[in-house]
């Protein structure tokens, strides 16, 4: 597919956009609605429901939230939706940001709109993804909760004790934790000074050694894609580090299903870099929460429904600060 040019230029010139992508927990009922309304989507989500194998116009529009909480059906749900409003967003801007990234699932539609895959070959891993995911969630009851300020350190070690596992480094003093639920349950009940502890609606441990059998499920299926280099500066979770390998970006999205995912180094490297804006797609709002404890003073908007593309349009092309 032939993109708008890229404005290499724009590092020089102090103004830098980075569009992130969400991951799971994002999305909500009726939250893909909107976005049908614009010409060509009915048909994009068709085929991106052939390929994930999931009915998105069915759960994008009239499914209840538990029924969009099933891991099988959220992870593609939030890569579609993400997907369409990249798309709508370069056809009316007439170009691209200057860097992109995804949170954990977020990062198949970081790989898509860096050009790194395609967005048929993004939506069958994604498909692959949360069924496997799924099915190793379902093997042991496990779970996820946000722990929200206290000391790092200490969170650490706490968590050493009760064999839970730090899976998310959100930034802006969140740290996502996963395991076993009575160990979560304890930490729930004895929260360490100066922490709140609040319970995820996941089931699974995601970003554990509990996703063991996914990466493996996830490695078989991108074993036969040919990646492209990125064509636009692409950051990692792993480690927040821009990657320039398109085999790399496919083996870290690979490795990331049981390794923790590294948000905050993300953003560190989006300061380090000179970000001057950040651009959420659908079904945004969490990154851009992140960005305003993170990235302080960067401006941010969050692209929910097509009524937001004109705002996201003014930040990408410097008209808004």
């Amino acid at each position: 597919m032939d993109h708008p040019p890229l404005g290499h230029n724009r590092w020089q010139t102090g103004w830098v956009i980075v569009v992130v992508c969400p991951g799971q927990g994002s999305q909500t009922p009726g939250f893909l609605a909107p976005w049908l309304e614009l010409d060509g989507v009915t048909e994009r989500l068709a085929a991106y429901s052939d390929a994930a194998e999931v009915d998105l116009r069915e759960h994008g529009t009239v499914s209840d939230a538990d029924t969009i909480r099933d891991t099988r059906i959220a992870q593609p749900l939030i890569v579609a939706a993400s997907l369409i409003a990249g798309d709508a967003l370069v056809q009316r801007a007439g170009r691209r940001a200057d860097g992109i990234a995804g949170h954990s699932v977020g990062e198949i539609a970081a790989l898509v709109g860096s050009d790194v895959i395609d967005a048929e070959t993004g939506m069958r891993l994604v498909g692959i993804r949360g069924r496997a995911m799924a099915d190793a969630a379902a093997r042991t009851p496990t779970g996820m909760s946000a722990v929200l300020g206290g000391d790092e350190e200490a969170l650490l070690a706490r968590l050493a004790e009760l064999d839970l596992s730090p899976a998310n480094y959100n930034g802006g003093g969140q740290i996502v934790v996963a395991g076993a639920l009575p160990a979560l349950a304890a930490l729930a009940e004895e929260p360490l000074k100066g922490t709140r502890v609040v319970p995820l609606q996941v089931a699974g441990a995601f970003h554990t050694r509990y996703m063991t059998s996914a990466v493996a499920a996830l490695r078989d299926a991108v074993s036969d894609v040919v990646p492209k280099d990125p064509d636009i500066t692409l950051w990692s979770n792993r480690d927040g580090s821009a990657v320039a390998d398109g085999a790399q970006a496919l083996e870290y999205l690979v490795d990331q299903v049981s390794s923790p995912v590294r948000w905050d180094l993300c953003m560190q490297s989006f300061a380090e870099a000179g970000v001057t804006g950040v651009i959420e797609l659908a079904p945004a709002g969490a990154l851009v929460g992140l960005a305003k404890r993170g990235l302080r003073g960067v401006p941010t908007v969050a692209v929910k429904t097509p009524e937001d593309l004109d705002a996201a349009v003014a930040l990408l092309n410097g008209e808004a600060a």
